[in-house]
């Protein structure tokens, strides 16, 4: 398999995550608390992910206990990510909200450059700076305002940034010989956990809650819990951490479409040129990888 490709399934990992806020705001339009809304989240796709694990289980798998301890630990950043992010989109913009979550962009390749010595290069350089730059243009600081700052947000926004992250890391770190569909329930496992400890579900023992919640739960958990975790466990490894914050970039110019074909929301021009922006961006620092043809 070409890099590339693993390079199109990190980017579209991203993409999964782009929706999130969408389906989040029209959660808490129809009266849901983001405590259901997380924890629903992550129940639904949890449930699901093991049910499709063990669907399509072919073999038995050996796997080391200490191995999926670690695989399990991995996926309490995922969930805080989750934790961090709904609290931010409950006190700030959505446009504001993704901009702080955005600054995992930056922090992966920090994280990078810290814990595996790998100093980014000029071309990454560049392409961060030209997805930041396309990330304020997005996010209608430039033109439409800024919307209302909340202190708070703002902290759950970057906090919610530096979980993604480590996220992004670590699923590239640990467990790479593990099938990908048992290491994506394994990794919603452990984020489901600390979700759960943080917020008690207990709107499970309100039956009519739990049918509303469901159609919303269920979105949520397959493009928050399923398919990111699954993509990442496939592309991760390939293509790294630090570039795999940049195609991870995906994210920011689909919850700007999201928004506007299904919130109906206003996008200005340069929210748009935004858009143009960081698709420049990601194309740019995978420019290297396109010259490579094959993983061996």
């Amino acid at each position: 398999m070409k890099i590339w490709q693993y390079a199109i399934i990190v980017f579209l990992g991203g993409c999964c995550y782009g929706v999130l806020s969408t389906f989040v705001k029209l959660a808490y339009a129809a009266g849901f608390s983001m405590a259901e809304v997380t924890g629903g989240q992550f129940l639904f796709g949890t449930l699901f992910i093991w049910l499709v694990f063990l669907f399509t289980r072919k073999n038995k798998i050996l796997i080391d206990k200490i191995q999926i301890l670690k695989i399990i630990v991995s996926g309490f950043p995922m969930g805080l990510t989750g934790i961090f992010y709904y609290k931010s989109l409950q006190t700030v913009d959505a446009s504001l909200a993704i901009i702080f979550l955005f600054q995992f962009v930056w922090i992966g390749t920090v994280i990078e450059w810290v814990f595996y010595k790998k100093r980014p290069d000029r071309s990454k350089i560049i392409a961060i700076i030209v997805l930041l730059f396309g990330s304020v243009l997005a996010a209608g600081f430039i033109g439409n305002g800024s919307g209302q700052f909340s202190l708070v947000g703002i902290v759950w926004g970057l906090l919610s940034a530096c979980t993604f992250s480590v996220f992004i890391l670590v699923s590239g770190a640990v467990g790479n010989n593990t099938p990908p569909i048992l290491k994506s329930a394994l990794l919603s496992t452990g984020a489901l956990f600390i979700v759960m400890i943080l917020f008690p579900p207990l709107f499970i023992f309100h039956f009519s809650t739990l049918l509303e919640l469901a159609p919303y739960a269920s979105l949520l958990g397959l493009f928050g819990v399923i398919l990111p975790p699954l993509l990442f466990s496939i592309g991760m490894p390939y293509v790294g951490p630090g570039l795999g914050t940049i195609l991870s970039a995906s994210e920011l110019p689909i919850a700007v479409i999201m928004s506007a074909t299904i919130l109906r929301e206003q996008v200005a021009i340069s929210q748009w040129c935004g858009v143009v922006f960081i698709l420049v961006g990601i194309a740019f620092g995978n420019a290297a990888l396109l010259r490579i043809k094959k993983v061996t």
